[in-house]
């Protein structure tokens, strides 16, 4: 958070723009609720249109000459009936854009700042009606048409990576908020001897803009990778990896909970390690020794934890990537609903939000080239015999969830038929057929007991989830089959 110092130099900054800014707004006592919500929504999008990466609310500033006079607005003591007028802002705007609230003195004058983020997906609206600027007047969005389709075409272009984590810093505290050490040492670079090809590294990554006079803003894409601490980021604090274990099949006793406070890029390695300390294990005897074997595929967790923070809608606020641990499953959530359809996971190369995140998770080798994590997702899961993953969408979030250790007779007709499309699925994308022998195996079930198979086969036809490879042949114990989308 910024310090008074900090804020002081920027007021000085605003107070030196055009009275035309239509992103910023200066006001000495008006305190109208109503009116700051209608302004929140038409400076959000106003920002949004000029491709700003803030806008501003500015109380205690003249606004025909710009002179600090003070103010004797109190936000955090305002409030509209019971509730607290930040609750009532937010609760009346939808999308619910982030804003905060900045209180600090200026030459022994109160100022209040409010900071807001611009809208990046739809227009920002209060209490069901869209406002923008048009110089120095709200007017309703609807009434500029020609602005509404400009908005929206902003839209197609945003990209959460190329966003602002925190503008307008000095090059000491570039250098406090990211580990710079890590980038180098995770990139297998030699760490410069100075501060200067420091720097100059970080904005070839388009980690940090270098502004103007030692002045630099660090971008979305550099503070999620090598935060410090991402709590000093107060956009992406809600956006690190939680661990939750439960005592149990559901979330009545937590044991434990843990979010990681370092960069995706820092913290993965040490987030899936801790992950996988925490799974159950079971004891294999062999002839000379016993040893402690994971339940679950190390590469599986590995690889859906990734997909989980890759993948997120950041738009999203207040919820981040999360692991809940049960004692018979394990459940991966991330924010956002997938671009393609979660039965075609397997084999259609993942379209991700964020693809400059993605690009440099791969590049650095923390997940797997595009389109074959999921691969590898099956495929371990079939080798530890374990039922098949679910993947689930909620109006929300993403979740992929592994299942512990069941016998086929314990598992449900879902679970069966899941298995069944997940193991054609992935036969087809390694160039081969499931057949009844090929499921057997993948359950265990003995050859003396094909029909077994057979019944889970017809099961997944009947769900129009496979299909037969030759629809001609009468031959069921030789059959082939492929997934419906073949």
């Amino acid at each position: 958070m910024p310090d008074d110092t900090q804020l002081q130099k920027f007021l000085e900054y605003l107070i030196s723009l055009s009275a035309e800014t239509e992103w910023i707004e200066f006001k000495q006592n008006n305190d109208d609720p109503q009116k700051i919500g209608e302004y929140i929504s038409a400076l959000s999008n106003s920002a949004a249109l000029h491709r700003q990466e803030r806008a501003f609310i500015v109380w205690g500033v003249e606004d025909s000459t710009h002179n600090v006079v003070g103010t004797t607005f109190t936000p955090r003591q305002q409030k509209m009936g019971n509730e607290e007028l930040e609750n009532w802002l937010i609760r009346l705007l939808d999308p619910r854009v982030h804003f905060l609230i900045r209180e600090f003195e200026y030459n022994s004058l109160p100022v209040v700042l409010f900071e807001i983020r611009p809208a990046d997906h739809m227009p920002v609206r209060f209490s069901g009606t869209e406002y923008i600027r048009i110089g120095s007047y709200k007017k309703p969005l609807k009434e500029h048409p020609e602005k509404e389709r400009e908005l929206w075409a902003v839209f197609s272009e945003t990209v959460f990576e190329k966003g602002i984590a925190a503008y307008n810093i000095s090059s000491d505290d570039v250098l406090t908020l990211l580990d710079y050490s890590a980038y180098f040492n995770i990139t297998g670079q030699r760490l410069p001897d100075n501060r200067q090809g420091i720097l100059s590294r970080l904005i070839q990554e388009k980690f940090i803009i270098s502004k103007s006079s030692d002045r630099y803003d660090i971008s979305n894409l550099g503070a999620i990778l090598f935060a410090s601490d991402m709590n000093c980021f107060e956009t992406l604090a809600r956006k690190a990896l939680r661990v939750i274990i439960y005592q149990g099949e559901n979330r009545i006793q937590t044991i434990r909970e843990q979010a990681s406070v370092k960069g995706y890029a820092m913290d993965f390695e040490a987030a899936v390690s801790y992950i996988n300390d925490r799974l159950p294990q079971n004891e294999q005897i062999g002839q000379t020794f016993r040893k402690e074997v994971r339940m679950y595929p190390e590469v599986a967790v590995r690889e859906l934890v990734a997909n989980a923070i890759i993948h997120q809608d950041f738009r999203i606020t207040g919820t981040g990537p999360m692991v809940e641990i049960f004692s018979d499953r394990i459940e991966i959530t991330n924010p956002g609903v997938p671009l393609i359809d979660t039965l075609r996971f397997i084999d259609e190369p993942p379209q991700s939000r964020n693809e400059i995140l993605a690009s440099f998770m791969r590049r650095i080798n923390l997940c797997e080239e595009r389109g074959s994590g999921i691969d590898k997702v099956i495929f371990n899961v079939e080798l530890f015999q374990l039922p098949a993953p679910d993947f689930r969408v909620t109006t929300n979030h993403t979740v992929a969830v592994l299942f512990g250790p069941r016998t086929l007779s314990e598992m449900g007709k879902a679970d069966r038929v899941r298995a069944c499309y997940q193991h054609a699925c992935l036969l087809h994308v390694s160039n081969k057929f499931m057949t009844n022998a090929s499921l057997r195996k993948r359950f265990s079930i003995d050859d003396k007991n094909y029909s077994m198979a057979s019944r889970i086969i017809s099961d997944t036809l009947q769900e129009g989830l496979i299909r037969p490879y030759d629809p001609k042949s009468r031959s069921k114990k030789h059959a082939k089959y492929v997934p419906f989308w073949v």
